[in-house]
């Protein structure tokens, strides 16, 4: 088990393929990882699939609308297209490289448009650098990340069952 430093800034997410554990980093985004844990502690990732699945290069997830396996607007057609009802988050963009085990939010062409979804890499993205809001990184459990199902869109999707703040767990 992961040495967890910092409870109320760990994420522990248990998917269909095995736990992943998650540091997050508020010193680095702060409103972005505020908005993390007011959703995981909603339960609205929950259900979640990982819709867009890119080998060498990320698996995302995060679509709280139409991605929510278990919720009324359930639609895999169109999960990767929603977010939350929250409103849109400015980009808290920093020097952090997006490496292997990186957790970073999705976002539109906007800068200021992250919301709810994130991926996290299976190897180095630098050239997201300085352009996607990196917020965490995963500690323990990449082995599960790599195991998710690949495809855009995944077929038979692999999911969040549950994400939890560590010090809520």
């Amino acid at each position: 088990m992961a040495e967890i430093k910092d409870p109320e800034n760990t994420l522990i997410v248990e998917t269909t393929q095995g736990n992943v554990t998650i540091e997050m980093l508020p010193d680095l985004a702060p409103d972005h990882v505020g908005r993390i844990k007011e959703l995981a502690r909603a339960g609205a990732y929950d259900g979640v699939v990982f819709h867009r699945v890119i080998d060498g290069f990320m698996a995302q997830t995060g679509d709280v609308k139409f991605g929510k396996s278990d919720g009324p607007s359930f639609d895999p057609r169109r999960a990767g297209m929603g977010g939350s009802d929250k409103p849109d988050l400015k980009a808290e963009f920093s020097n952090m490289n997006h490496g292997r085990g990186t957790c970073s939010m999705a976002r539109a062409q906007d800068p200021n448009s992250a919301n709810s979804q994130f991926f996290i890499c299976f190897d180095d993205a630098g050239f997201l650098n300085r352009q996607y809001t990196v917020w965490g990184q995963v500690i323990e459990g990449m082995d599960n990340v790599d195991k998710i199902k690949r495809g855009e869109p995944v077929v038979d999707p692999d999911k969040i069952v549950s994400m939890k703040v560590a010090a809520d767990a």
